[in-house]
Parts: structure tokens; C-alpha cells; sequence
């Protein structure tokens, strides 16, 4: 076996190796990518579900502090 058989019959296994990785790599950094862009989406939406509730929160609170004023303003 010649020095260029060995370092081909070791050489092209690691490369290959090695290119299977960064592929592997890359796909998972994709799909990551892709998984946190959903969770932003999501947490943005439950984000103004929140400050929707909140001002409804806010208009029932002034709507019963109304009615307690005018239950005390009663004769």
C-alpha cells in the first residue's frame, strides 16, 4: 500500500464524517431557528391577550367601583 492509499483510506472517511456533521449541524440550527421564531409569534400573541385582559380587568374595576359609589350614594 503507497503513502497516497493510506492517506485516501484514512482521509476520505474523516472528510466524509466531518461533512455529515455540518450538514447534521446545519439542519439543527434551521430547525431551531424555525422553532424559535414560532415560540416568539406565541409568546408575542399571549403577550396581547394579556394586555387585553388586563384593560378589561381595568374597565370592570372602574365599572363596579361606579355601582359602590352609587349603592353608597343611595338613601
Amino acid at each position: 500500500m503507497t503513502d497516497t492509499q493510506l492517506y485516501l483510506a484514512i482521509g476520505v472517511p474523516v472528510l466524509m464524517n466531518a461533512t455529515m456533521l455540518m450538514i447534521a449541524i446545519t439542519s439543527m440550527n434551521h430547525r431551531i431557528t424555525d422553532l424559535r421564531n414560532t415560540m416568539e409569534a406565541r409568546f408575542a400573541s399571549i403577550e396581547t391577550r394579556i394586555e387585553i385582559l388586563t384593560g378589561k380587568m381595568a374597565e370592570l374595576t372602574d365599572r363596579v367601583t361606579r355601582l359602590e359609589e352609587r349603592w353608597e350614594r343611595r338613601p
